[in-house]
C-alpha cells in the first residue's frame, strides 16, 4: 500500500500511548495497516528487556548489571506472515515476552534510566523518516515530543482486564482475571508515579475511551483525525 502522506509530502509520525490493556497494540496494528505505515510496539522493547534481564538473573534495580546488559543486547523487529515478531540478538523471543510476568518486569525495567536511555536511542532511531505509528506509554511526552498526531487511548479497568485475560488465555498463560486486575491495577499506579516519563497524556493528545467502543470504531476515529491532520 502506497504510504499516505502530509500536503508537504513528507510521512506522518503518529504515537498511541495509554494503560495496559487499553487496546493500543490492536489498534496501532489496524492503523498503521490502513496507512500503509510501519508499526513498532516499543512496550515489547521492554519485555525484551526484561525478559533477557531475567535470563542473565539481572535484578530489575541493577542499574550496572541492565547498562552492561544492553550494551550487549541487539532488539529489532521482524515482520512474517504471522505478524511482527521481536528478536534478540538473532532469537524469536515474541513467545516468550508475552506473559503477565514479563508485563511486570517490563514495568519495573522501564523505570530505569539506563533501560530508558538505551531504548530512546533505539526507537528514535526506528522513527527516522517517519511513516510509523509508534505504540507505547511515553511516545507522545519523551521520545517523540514533535509527533505529528498524538493519541491516548484508555478504557476502565474492569474492561482492560477482561480484554488481557482474554488475550492470555490464547496463550496459556495461567493468570485469573482477578489476578490480572490487581497487576493492572499495580502496574498502573508503578507507571503513572515513577519519576522518570510517568504515564500520561501528552498536553496536545487526542484521548479516546476506549471501553464501549470496539477496534474499528477506535481506528475509524483516529483515521478522521489523520484526515483532518492532512487537509491542513
Amino acid at each position: 500500500m502506497k504510504k499516505r502522506s502530509d500536503s508537504d509530502g513528507k510521512l506522518l509520525l503518529i504515537t498511541i500511548d495509554g494503560p495496559a490493556g487499553a487496546g493500543k497494540t490492536t489498534v496501532s496494528r489496524m492503523l498503521s495497516d490502513r496507512l500503509g505505515y510501519k508499526y513498532i510496539d516499543t512496550g515489547a522493547l521492554y519485555r525484551g528487556v526484561a525478559w533477557e534481564a531475567k535470563k542473565a538473573g539481572i535484578s530489575h534495580d541493577d542499574d550496572a548489571g541492565l547498562e552492561k546488559l544492553c550494551g550487549s543486547l541487539r532488539l529489532e523487529f521482524v515482520r512474517d506472515t504471522n505478524g511482527l515478531h521481536l528478536f534478540s540478538n538473532n532469537s524469536d523471543i515474541n513467545g516468550e515476552i508475552r506473559t503477565q510476568e514479563m508485563s511486570m518486569l517490563a514495568s519495573s525495567v522501564s523505570a530505569r534510566p539506563v533501560v530508558r536511555k538505551y531504548l530512546l536511542i533505539l526507537q528514535r532511531e526506528l522513527g527516522k523518516g517517519k511513516g510509523a505509528v509508534f505504540e507505547g506509554r511515553d511516545m507522545g511526552t519523551v521520545v517523540f515530543p514533535d509527533a505529528d498526531i498524538k493519541f491516548y487511548l484508555n478504557a476502565s479497568v474492569k474492561i482492560r482486564a477482561i480484554r488481557r485475560y482474554n488475550e492470555l488465555s490464547d496463550k496459556k498463560d495461567s493468570s485469573t482475571l482477578e489476578e490480572i486486575e490487581r497487576d493492572i491495577r499495580r502496574r498502573d499506579e508503578n507507571d503513572s508515579t515513577r519519576a522518570l516519563a510517568p504515564l500520561k497524556p501528552a498536553e496536545e493528545a487526542i484521548k479516546i475511551d476506549s471501553t464501549d467502543l470496539n477496534v474499528e470504531s477506535v481506528v475509524n476515529l483516529m483515521i478522521s483525525h489523520v484526515q483532518k491532520h492532512l487537509m491542513h
